[in-house]
Parts: structure tokens; sequence; C-alpha cells
């Protein structure tokens, strides 16, 4: 077969998304490997009653769509968390109208060990760095404190309260939302640099 013979098929964006580690987890690309992972974790009606998209209940079959959607969009960046190989959460950053937002969820035997700040940390640095995002937004419903407190801990700042439809409980709640700029985060960055070295 010659060079003009062959079929170029274009890269998937899933093979642009990088592999971001951290101290004990590491965040990558999802994959079909995931989806029974995925649809375990997620299927807890106390996640998907703190995110805006994620149904309840949720089946294999609706893993199988997000692993076959996911990364498609141009500035969508989503990744699996893993921790020793095993899927434990989600996080992305998505392209909206009002700018960029970040998102995520743990399952639930997950939760309170830090490691949804270690994931939105790594995320945060792949998003201002990598991608040169000026902002981010997020939110957090105003009954999750926990969700609240890991965004203020990676330096989100309070804007406001709105109302936002979920859709696992197929109603709108109020919504906590947060601000990051690129300013802050590099304050808050080299802050942390300097001191480690005192």
């Amino acid at each position: 077969m010659t060079l003009s013979e062959q079929v170029f098929t274009p890269p998937q964006r899933d093979d642009v998304i990088p592999v971001l580690a951290t101290e004990r987890l590491v965040l990558r690309a999802p994959r079909r490997s995931d989806v029974k992972a995925i649809a375990t974790l997620v299927n807890d009606r106390r996640i998907a009653a703190n995110t805006a998209r994620i149904p309840h209940p949720y089946a294999i079959e609706n893993a199988e769509q997000f692993i076959a959607a996911v990364n498609k969009r141009e500035g969508e960046a989503s990744f699996v968390i893993a921790l020793d190989g095993a899927p434990i959460g989600v996080c992305s950053v998505d392209p909206r109208e009002d700018g960029p937002e970040l998102g995520y969820w743990l399952g639930v035997p997950y939760w309170g060990r830090g490691f949804a700040t270690e994931a939105v940390r790594a995320l945060i640095d792949y998003a201002f760095g990598d991608l040169e995002h000026g902002t981010l937004i997020s939110g957090a419903r105003v009954n999750n404190p926990a969700s609240r407190r890991v965004l203020e801990k990676c330096g989100f700042q309070w804007t406001g309260v709105r109302r936002s439809r979920i859709r696992a409980i197929n109603s709108a709640a109020p919504v906590d939302r947060f601000r990051l700029d690129r300013g802050l985060w590099a304050s808050l960055k080299s802050w942390g640099r300097a001191n480690r070295a005192v």
C-alpha cells in the first residue's frame, strides 16, 4: 500500500489528554475498561444529587454513553481519577457559555480522604498551564459543604448563589458559584513554593 492509498484517521480528542500524576493519584483519559467501575461508583444518589448532569439510577449503558462521548468536543478535558490503577471518580474542565467549568465527583468510599482536593489541584494546574485558560468557574450545591471546602482549598472565590437544574432530582436547587482566575492561581502557586523553601 502506498502512502497515498493509506487512510488517514485523525487523532481522537482523548488521544491528546495527558496523564497527570499527583502524590497518590493518576488522572488519565477515560477508557472502555472503566465502564463497570464508573457505573458502580456513580450509581449512588448522593453523588448524582450533587451534580448537574448525572442521572439516577446510573446504569452500565450510561457509563458506556459517557465513555463514547467524552473528550470529543473542543476545549473539553475529562479525566478518570485512579488510585492504585482503579477508578475512584472523574474530573473535568468543560467549555461553557460563561467560561470553562471545573467539575468532579468521587465514589462515596473515597470521600473525606483529600482525594478530591488533590485531583482538583492537578486539574487546575493543567487548565491554567497547558490549556492556558484565564479563569475557571465551578459550583457546589449549598447543602454540600465538603465540595465547597474542596473549591475553597484550591483557591476558588465565592461569587454568589444561583438555581441550577439537577438531573437526578428532576428539579432546580441552589448552587454556590465560584471563580478562580489565573493571577490568583499563579500567586497561590508561588506562595506554596516559598513556604516549602523555608
